[in-house]
């Protein structure tokens, strides 16, 4: 996984768990990967991840189940879509509406 310099390492690997899930590749109530497993698979200090799994726990999309691992939360993807539609609405709506009126773009011509 490449890293983007702008944005803290563990949200990009916060959204990347979300792609997965999203996805279908991570399902609910399924065991994710440990917090080594997922350092060593990225490449990134087990800190890093264990400040991404207690973001996404923050977020109720995984939750951790002593001695067993962490889970994907039932209802996780509902979750991610409302967070991500939110986050979409609130920060890159108005950047594509800003620039559509500067090119004189209407919607119906887009779509």
């Amino acid at each position: 996984m490449e890293f983007n310099e702008h944005k803290p390492i563990y949200l990009q690997i916060s959204d990347t768990i979300c792609d997965k899930i999203l996805s279908s590749e991570w399902l609910e109530e399924e065991r994710i990967p440990s917090v080594r497993e997922l350092g060593v698979t990225l490449g990134v200090n087990p800190n890093t991840i264990m400040r991404t799994y207690e973001h996404l726990q923050n977020l109720e999309i995984i939750s951790n189940k002593r001695g067993v691992g962490y889970f994907v939360n039932i209802g996780a993807k509902n979750t991610i879509i409302a967070l991500q539609r939110e986050q979409f609405i609130r920060d890159e709506l108005p950047k594509i509406k800003r620039r559509m009126n500067l090119l004189g773009l209407k919607p119906s011509e887009i779509f």
